[in-house]
């Protein structure tokens, strides 16, 4: 099983970036497993023209291809994000924006293949698991309009600081040994 590792974070050296290896190694010993992190990818913001409505491509030439077909490679998609003012990052929500032509509510539209199951992972700095609810309930949408399986799911509260992971590990084993 091949699975695809997304830090949503611009930021790479960070609590997401830590959780995300924190994955990856348990991962490693049962499975291929490809890490890439957002800010990998110079993706542009939508322009809103639903061109792709009709040609099922979008008119922009950037990287979103790329990560496409990273998802097509994938059977297992694992999304770990942070809270940036209560939900997932700017740059995740710009690369979500622009996977429209993959969006299950129109016809036609480009498909990945069937059978793909999608993790969600949420952090923020704060102790109340609502906001981490907000990020998990946005990224479980979008693999609803992907056709993408929601798997399992893990928030992660009061967690600012890379260091603040270390006393996670095992409620990020626990997570892992799901999947």
């Amino acid at each position: 099983m091949k699975v695809l590792l997304m830090n949503c974070s611009p930021v790479r050296n960070g609590a997401t970036a830590e959780i995300t290896n924190i994955i990856s190694n348990h991962l490693k010993r049962r499975y291929e497993v490809e890490t890439v992190c957002i800010d990998d990818f110079d993706i542009a913001f939508c322009k809103g023209c639903r061109t792709c409505h009709q040609t099922v491509k979008c008119i922009i030439s950037d990287d979103l291809d790329k990560v496409m077909e990273l998802y097509e490679w994938a059977d297992i998609i694992i999304s770990v994000a942070p809270s940036y003012w209560a939900d997932v990052p700017g740059q995740f929500k710009s690369f979500i924006d622009r996977c429209t032509p993959w969006c299950n509510t129109h016809e036609p539209h480009a498909a990945l293949s069937h059978g793909k199951k999608g993790y969600s992972v949420a952090l923020r700095t704060g102790p109340s698991m609502k906001e981490c609810d907000r990020i998990i309930q946005s990224i479980e949408h979008f693999y609803g309009h992907l056709e993408i399986e929601c798997s399992d799911k893990l928030g992660l509260c009061s967690i600012e600081f890379k260091e603040d992971v270390s006393g996670r590990i095992n409620e990020i084993n626990e997570f892992c040994n799901r999947i």
